[in-house]
């Protein structure tokens, strides 16, 4: 790991929560001073990545880099210990872009504005934090901490049945979170090298089993936050009874934790038991796809509706991610970061709409097209970018992992043309679901209730700017995609070629036919079976 003088990660990470703690004392009775504070605190942070990432991140390299250690408790072995690289270094970013629009969006917030706003920097602070920890005990603290907010802002801010969507939530990822305490902890004890740094618990020589049960736990803790079916029924619920701003985080970063900590534990640490669990994760992957498409269509709520996309948009990361192709680790990572600005732009204009109308049922709003045409032109460029248009990052991220699990190896023909066909079936649900959303919320007539409050006022400078900021960076990938993956391409690639030489004669036959069979390493039709050493 390179060293550095300047403690950017440490200060990236704890700018949000030591801004936080003023604010209490902060003189403002009606909210205006705090929200503009909290912008600030948003921006400086955000400031701070894109220079410290600029003068000291490198993408032509795999390795941790920024890195801190600072020793914390000594006699436990606890550190804090800080690093980014290919697959934390977007994420962050990426979570520092969120939660300041998040910030901006919630400029109407006037029910306990200086909780509302110490919460949203708490959280933005445990967000880095998750992303950027290279110490087990320090993610698991981190990650327990980002759920404290998180059910806050759903059961004080939220719709009419806030407290049974917040309480679902917190047990949900709460007890899940227990997995990765109990499975960090068998990593850490395994062997005479006692340590809970993640990169030295990569470099371990784990018996299969210890292996096995270990990703199990993992996976049980990181599928919930995924969402991966059937631990998915929370995020509906959550989605919504939240406000726009928090369910722009919730979709936008939170879900992300989950696939960014399945490539990190699940296959950077765990390789020999990534490969007997690889089938699996395709399999719930198309499952997810197909299951989200067809829930989505059964939704009148306009949010819930995006939520079940967003379940189904998710199954291609677990696809990219148990392709064990450079393409398919690629579309995987940046599926992540696409379906985290397109969710982000999609909850923030359902704000938007229930703003005007009051309502979230789209069976009670139509003709709002007429009326509201700028909220009806960004409305329909995030869909278009959800139903993977040509053109706009999700097509580019769908496609490289269909390209991923079409070219890989370790899967039988009869398999891949099989998950090809049905993740192909979602692919023609998706635009049929959005598109009905927009004929139901968009056109016919207006409801005559809604033009009596007001109906019709269209979108302002602020949400122009809100969605402009989500929307720029989602069409210049579309466009160039280089510009996400020149950040995390030499990671993705080391990853896969790490999880491509647990197969040697994968490895061979991969440099002189990239289509060539592997029957013979099989055991059953469609499974990875190799033998493990």
């Amino acid at each position: 790991m390179e060293s550095v003088q300047i403690p950017w990660l440490t200060a990236i990470t704890l700018l949000p929560l030591l801004a936080a703690l003023p604010i209490p004392i902060i003189p403002d009775k009606e909210g205006k001073t705090v929200r503009w504070y909290a912008l600030y605190v948003a921006l400086a942070d955000l400031a701070l990545m894109v220079y410290g990432f600029w003068e000291n991140y490198s993408v032509k390299s795999h390795q941790f880099q920024l890195a801190e250690t600072y020793s914390w408790m000594p006699q436990l072995g606890l550190s804090w210990s800080l690093g980014v690289d290919g697959l934390s270094m977007p994420l962050i970013f990426l979570s520092g872009l969120i939660t300041t629009l998040a910030i901006l969006a919630s400029w109407k917030v006037n029910h306990k504005p200086r909780l509302y706003y110490f919460l949203v920097l708490v959280l933005y602070s445990a967000q880095i934090g998750v992303f950027a920890a290279q110490d087990i005990l320090l993610f698991f603290l981190m990650w327990e901490i980002e759920l404290v907010p998180v059910y806050l802002l759903i059961s004080i801010w939220g719709g009419k049945k806030r407290l049974y969507a917040a309480t679902k939530f917190i047990l949900y990822t709460a007890l899940a979170s227990i997995f990765i305490l109990v499975s960090g902890l068998a990593l850490a004890f395994y062997g005479d090298n006692f340590t809970f740094n993640i990169a030295e618990l990569g470099m371990k020589d784990y018996p299969l089993a210890l292996e096995l049960l270990a990703y199990v736990g993992f996976l049980i803790a990181f599928g919930v936050k995924l969402p991966i079916f059937p631990l998915h029924t929370w995020l509906p619920d959550a989605h919504s009874q939240a406000s726009a701003p928090i369910s722009m985080i919730l979709a936008g970063v939170l879900l992300k934790m989950g696939g960014y900590a399945l490539i990190r534990f699940n296959i950077e640490t765990l390789p020999h038991a990534h490969i007997k669990f690889a089938p699996l994760l395709v399999a719930l992957g198309v499952i997810n796809i197909i299951y989200g498409a067809f829930t989505a269509f059964g939704q009148t709520n306009l949010k819930r509706r995006l939520a079940s996309s967003s379940i189904s948009h998710m199954g291609f990361v677990l696809i990219g991610i148990a392709s064990f192709t450079d393409l398919g680790m690629n579309g995987a990572v940046l599926q992540m970061i696409s379906h985290g600005l397109i969710a982000a732009a999609l909850f923030f204009l359902s704000g938007t709409a229930y703003d005007r109308t009051h309502t979230l049922m789209m069976d009670e709003m139509g003709g709002m097209a007429q009326k509201m045409p700028k909220t009806f032109a960004l409305f329909t460029a995030g869909s278009m970018a959800s139903l993977a248009l040509p053109g706009m990052s999700g097509f580019v991220g769908e496609l490289s992992i269909f390209l991923g699990i079409a070219t890989s190896d370790v899967y039988s023909q009869t398999f891949k043309v099989g998950i090809i066909f049905l993740t192909s079936v979602g692919l023609i649900l998706t635009p049929i679901y959005l598109l009905s959303m927009l004929r139901e919320v968009f056109y016919g007539e207006a409801n005559t209730k809604l033009k009596l409050e007001g109906f019709g006022i269209d979108a302002q400078p602020r949400e122009i700017f809100i969605t402009a900021c989500l929307l720029i960076p989602i069409i210049g990938i579309g466009l160039y995609p280089k510009v996400a993956t020149n950040t995390y391409d030499v990671k993705t690639i080391q990853v896969a070629e790490k999880m491509r030489s647990v197969f040697p004669v994968i490895v061979e036959k991969q440099e002189n036919n990239l289509n060539a069979s592997l029957l013979s390493t099989w055991q059953s039709p469609g499974l990875i079976a190799p033998k493990i050493k």
